[in-house]
């Protein structure tokens, strides 16, 4: 089969972000300005910020023609999609257009998606967990024929509409437990139900993740990342998860050990700050990135997927934020202005029970999607 690069059939550029000390390249702007969290579906034409023409004169960002692909590169790596509108975007985003006519968009849309576990692999090996406009060039494309092209397309369109009605099932699972959570407890930050409460960071402990060192011929470990959290709220097979090579073995501080939740620290995307998930791993060593917190609870009066639920209403990740739902980081200082209500332990064990059922469910969905996944083979 005959291939090509990116680099060789499409101009590829970053984007970038003016200065936010210059009210004059924000205010009263015109330029939809794209980030990381605003690339949801297929077609990107959503936008939070504007910049003004002398904001994109006097940056490195560019105006992006409608029908430019968008790749992320840096913090949360290979998201993909289509820009319905003219933009810009910041320089976590590159912009890939087609100059070779033996490639279609669509094809090459779905070709990037393709490259997602790839292309984490290779970031994992960074410090920033990014990669550069040289790798992103040097991105084989199998060429096909057109007509194929338009086949496979066509071929993965339908799978993706199959896929997007069982995530809308898994969406009104997520629905049913949060109306049962609220039926049962109530909202935790009014806590109406006149429960005593507990400062979080006296039912537990938390511990920052480290940056590694990383060595092609070190140690293989399952590592916890913050794409991780996008998929799963509880990860109780840690073959899920990626592995990282490192040049020692982390020491007993740094493995996560059964129950622990782990927080989104840092990311790109704001709004992956500040979630939450619980962890199994059993016996096999797992770590944690850098760009996330371990939180560790002691205390008995309270259970983890009661806890766990709390983190994720609405109303303690605004707590946490001060402002809204998304933050730019999260610490331990913040976590500690959390005050945690205590119901009885049997109310706590019978939510419990209610959520394990609905994850069943909620597994056989996500089994049914991966398969559906599998079913597309790039050639």
């Amino acid at each position: 089969m005959e291939y090509t690069s990116i680099g060789e059939s499409c101009s590829v550029v970053s984007g970038g972000t003016p200065s936010r000390s210059k009210n004059e390249y924000w205010e009263n702007g015109n330029i939809p300005w794209i980030k990381i969290g605003n690339i949801k579906s297929k077609y990107v034409n959503e936008y939070d910020e504007l910049i003004t023409e002398q904001g994109l004169n006097n940056s490195s960002a560019k105006l992006l023609k409608k029908g430019t692909i968008l790749y992320t590169i840096f913090a949360t790596l290979g998201e993909v999609g289509i820009l319905d509108i003219e933009a810009c975007t910041n320089q976590a985003i590159a912009g890939i257009n087609i100059t070779d006519p033996r490639i279609t968009t669509d094809y090459l849309y779905y070709y990037l998606k393709s490259k997602k576990d790839y292309v984490n692999n290779i970031g994992r090996g960074v410090a920033q967990n990014n990669i550069n406009l040289t790798t992103l060039k040097n991105f084989e494309i199998p060429l096909i024929d057109v007509d194929k092209q338009l086949n496979i397309v066509e071929i993965l369109e339908k799978v993706e509409r199959m896929i997007c009605l069982k995530e809308k099932e898994i969406d009104d699972l997520d629905l049913l437990i949060k109306a049962r959570f609220i039926e049962m407890f109530g909202d935790p930050i009014v806590n109406e139900k006149g429960w005593r409460t507990k400062p979080l960071l006296d039912m537990g402990q938390c511990k920052n993740g480290m940056n590694f060192h990383y060595d092609d011929k070190g140690i293989d470990i399952n590592c916890l990342g913050v794409c991780d959290f996008k998929n799963f709220s509880v990860i109780d097979n840690t073959k899920v998860l990626p592995t990282v090579s490192l040049n020692e073995m982390p020491s007993e501080e740094y493995l996560l050990k059964d129950d622990d939740i782990v927080f989104v620290r840092s990311n790109g995307n704001k709004a992956l700050v500040g979630r939450s998930l619980v962890v199994y791993p059993g016996n096999v060593p797992t770590t944690f990135s850098g760009f996330c917190i371990r939180y560790r609870k002691y205390d008995n009066e309270i259970i983890v997927p009661y806890l766990l639920r709390v983190l994720k209403t609405d109303s303690v990740r605004m707590k946490m934020s001060g402002r809204g739902a998304n933050i730019q980081n999260l610490n331990q200082q913040i976590l500690g202005t959390l005050v945690i209500p205590v119901p009885p332990i049997e109310l706590q064990e019978q939510f419990a029970d209610f959520v394990q059922q609905v994850d069943k469910s909620r597994f056989d969905i996500k089994k049914s999607i991966i398969e559906l996944e599998r079913e597309v083979v790039y050639d």
